[in-house]
């Protein structure tokens, strides 16, 4: 999550930062439908076709992240896998660095994908059956892939941002022994080709789209992918599964998910033992995050800026429920 500072709706930024791509001179009308979470997201049209513009300040992400982002996601298109495709600017850049009155950023395009977030749909088995199939091929594709340039973080690299982060908040001792804790766990935790590898981390069903057409799901939004246990991904994906399904319906859901996974990739017998461990290590990555984001604070801020600032709060405290508990 970008800073509160960010969140704010720029549309005069957004059509600078539009202006290093072709566009359609109407596609001002389609930024009403900007979304600003952890980057500044706006939909547009070129050629008639629907596309997305994403930027972010320089200050809040690595270029190196971004730059491994987008070769894995070009490896992956290489392979046919449903992912979003990177539209390169005016200049042939698929990251552009940009200057403006409100400071630097970097900035992406994508095409927009075909069908429609998985979270829109009925979680019929065949879409629940599809969603994980997708996921276990994207973890087989992860397996064979060599980085060619630049190489994502991991979740070592992640914990120690963390820690960096934390230094500035000397209150949050349980947060400091949750991050010792996972440490510990993940040093003495199996890791092999076959179960390690850059995974996507946010394969949650707003970012899994399911084409009615092709019976199959396009996936977008990588941009917190890093290397951790491929679990990490189940266990996010069954998270957000589980949000959108009735309690008594779960763990049928879950099996034909799984199911669908075990058609592309294997997993471990063990998982349901992991999978507390993972959930627990993004419950800390998000309410870090929070923390981070929300360090600082405004007079008379907007009735919306306000509102958020409660649902944060009381995420933060639900997040840390199982801080520094015995693994």
């Amino acid at each position: 999550m970008l800073k509160l500072k960010y969140l704010f709706n720029n549309e005069d930024l957004a059509e600078m930062i539009l202006k290093n791509w072709s566009f359609d001179e109407e596609s001002k009308e389609m930024f009403t439908y900007y979304r600003i979470s952890s980057n500044a997201i706006y939909p547009y049209i070129d050629k008639g076709m629907a596309h997305f513009l994403r930027f972010s300040p320089v200050s809040e992400k690595m270029k190196s992240n971004i730059l491994a982002e987008l070769d894995f996601i070009s490896y992956l298109l290489g392979k046919e896998y449903g992912v979003l495709e990177s539209i390169p600017s005016k200049d042939g850049e698929k990251l552009v660095e940009v200057n403006t009155p409100w400071g630097e950023y970097y900035a992406s395009a994508f095409k927009r994908v075909p069908g429609k977030q998985i979270s829109n749909t009925d979680f019929s088995d065949e879409i629940v059956f599809s969603y994980g199939k997708s996921l276990g091929r994207l973890h087989y594709l992860s397996s064979q892939y060599t980085p060619r340039n630049f190489e994502r973080w991991s979740y070592g690299d992640v914990l120690d941002w963390m820690e960096e982060v934390v230094k500035n908040h000397p209150d949050e001792l349980t947060a400091k022994k949750e991050m010792k804790l996972l440490r510990s766990y993940f040093a003495a935790l199996p890791k092999s080709a076959e179960n390690y590898g850059l995974i996507h981390y946010d394969f949650e069903n707003d970012n899994v789209f399911y084409d009615e057409n092709t019976k199959s799901c396009y996936v977008i939004d990588f941009d917190n992918a890093m290397y951790h246990w491929y679990g990490m991904d189940i266990e996010q994906a069954l998270d957000s599964l589980q949000d959108y399904t009735p309690m008594e319906l779960f763990q049928q859901k879950k099996q034909c998910f799984l199911d669908g996974y075990l058609t592309e990739y294997e997993y471990s017998n063990d998982l349901d033992t992991y999978l507390p461990v993972f959930r627990r290590f993004a419950n800390l990555y998000g309410y870090v995050r929070i923390l981070k984001s929300t360090e600082e604070k405004w007079d008379h801020e907007p009735e919306w800026l306000t509102n958020l600032r409660e649902k944060l709060t009381a995420a933060l405290k639900a997040k840390a429920t199982s801080f520094g508990q015995p693994i």
